[in-house]
């Protein structure tokens, strides 16, 4: 687990979502995951935190991102699935092919019920 030892004012930005006890939190489940992701696979050594850093600011200073910025953890995913790309982890249409899959997973599962990739009516079950 890592700790931060220098308070950020991120932390106070306007329209965080927040727990009850008033500290930031993320949006959506999805958001945690993409993070958590992202720091494992870090810490597996598939990329260093500098690469890290330049694909996300890449990602969010791009012209149609939205400047109050709302798509943020869709900066996130979009910088990791480039970043994997470019380091020849996973190609472009492995992701979106994945994505897809998962977008039917979801849309296929009963409210209430977890999202599985095996949901997924073109899903191949072996």
């Amino acid at each position: 687990m890592r700790n931060c030892d220098v308070p950020s004012a991120l932390g106070e930005t306007p329209g965080l979502p927040r727990s009850p006890e008033g500290d930031p939190v993320f949006a959506e489940p999805w958001q945690a995951e993409a993070f958590a992701l992202t720091v494992h696979l870090f810490d597996r050594g598939l990329f260093t935190w500098a690469e890290w850093a330049e694909a996300l600011s890449s990602e969010v200073k791009r012209s149609h991102r939205d400047p109050d910025g709302h798509d943020y953890y869709d900066c996130w995913v979009e910088a990791l699935s480039g970043l994997l790309e470019d380091k020849g982890i996973a190609d472009a249409a492995t992701v979106l092919g994945l994505q897809h899959s998962w977008q039917r997973a979801a849309e296929a599962t009963p409210h209430g019920r977890p999202i599985e990739l095996a949901n997924d009516p073109l899903h191949s079950r072996k």
